[in-house]
């Protein structure tokens, strides 16, 4: 007769467990390699038999005390061992009898189908969907179609919140797998990934845009009106800015989730016009005469 390891059959790594512990690990086990889940799985009916002829044993305080100091000698003091092979048409091993004796066919068919109808919830499922900034900062509703296991569509409504995190998921309780033997059905998440749009782009919380300025607007300062998400404010632009610099605007960025909201942070660029009229030709002449501006000089 060759030790089987019982712990290890439960994905446990010490004899030393609680009653609660053992249960949670025999449920976990039960649920994974239950046939009626892995259909395609030749292995997993045998597997499932040693978890419930370990939890059998280990669930019974005296046999678990008989047990266990095999348990101690065999992997305790980490002496090699190997799974046991069943006989043909064994139901359970002979490993097992030394605990229980040998049952009946009544016994063994009564057992079989009591572990048949263990509830096992059912498996979440996880899918994605790409949303507008404008989408998800003001919320929306959204129609997703995901294909069952039988091959058939099914459709869902998605109320997509107000300010919901990039990255963040949604949950719909028992929209997932269903369950096997009456046990729950598993729940559907649903990622949700926030795309950038032509006018905005997202960082966290803060919003970042472009602030155009024409080549006169940059050297002389103005007063420029900015798109914010929600509507439009007026910037002040300092004498001098440059390409490349950021202007701040408190408190219209996106939503924090806490009633706040992050900055939008425009980003100066200047824009030089592909046409000119005559008279800005002259101009822009003039101005090259009695400047010395030189942006090519190395600054200290």
């Amino acid at each position: 007769m060759i030790f089987k390891d019982y712990y290890k059959i439960l994905n446990l790594e010490t004899s030393k467990i609680t009653p609660q512990e053992l249960k949670i690990a025999y449920r976990e086990a039960a649920k994974k390699y239950h046939p009626d889940i892995n259909i395609n799985d030749k292995f997993a009916e045998e597997k499932f038999k040693d978890i419930n002829e370990a939890y059998r044993v280990l669930s019974n305080s005296s046999s678990k005390r008989k047990y266990d100091r095999l348990w101690n000698n065999n992997v305790g003091k980490k002496k090699k061992y190997e799974e046991s092979q069943r006989q043909n048409g064994s139901k359970f091993s002979e490993f097992f009898t030394m605990f229980f004796g040998n049952i009946s066919n009544e016994d063994e068919n009564t057992i079989n189908k009591s572990n048949k109808k263990i509830p096992i919830r059912g498996e979440n499922v996880e899918t994605e969907i790409n949303l507008s900034i404008e989408e998800t900062y003001y919320g929306t509703e959204k129609k997703i179609s995901l294909r069952t296991l039988k091959g058939k569509m099914k459709t869902f409504t998605v109320k997509v919140p107000a300010g919901i995190r990039d990255q963040e998921k949604i949950r719909l309780i028992g929209q997932g797998k269903a369950g096997i033997n009456g046990g729950k059905n598993g729940d559907l998440f649903i990622k949700v990934n926030i795309q950038n749009s032509k006018r905005f782009k997202l960082k966290g919380i803060d919003l970042y845009t472009d602030l155009r300025l024409t080549p006169w607007e940059a050297a002389l300062g103005t007063r420029a009106t900015i798109n914010t998400i929600e509507d439009t404010t007026s910037v002040y632009v300092p004498k001098g800015i440059e390409s490349g610099e950021k202007i701040r605007i408190q408190g219209k960025g996106y939503k924090d989730g806490k009633g706040g909201k992050g900055d939008l942070i425009a980003e100066v660029k200047i824009v030089v016009p592909k046409q000119l009229t005559n008279e800005e030709e002259q101009l822009y002449k003039k101005l090259e005469e009695v400047s010395s501006f030189n942006p090519r000089t190395t600054r200290n």
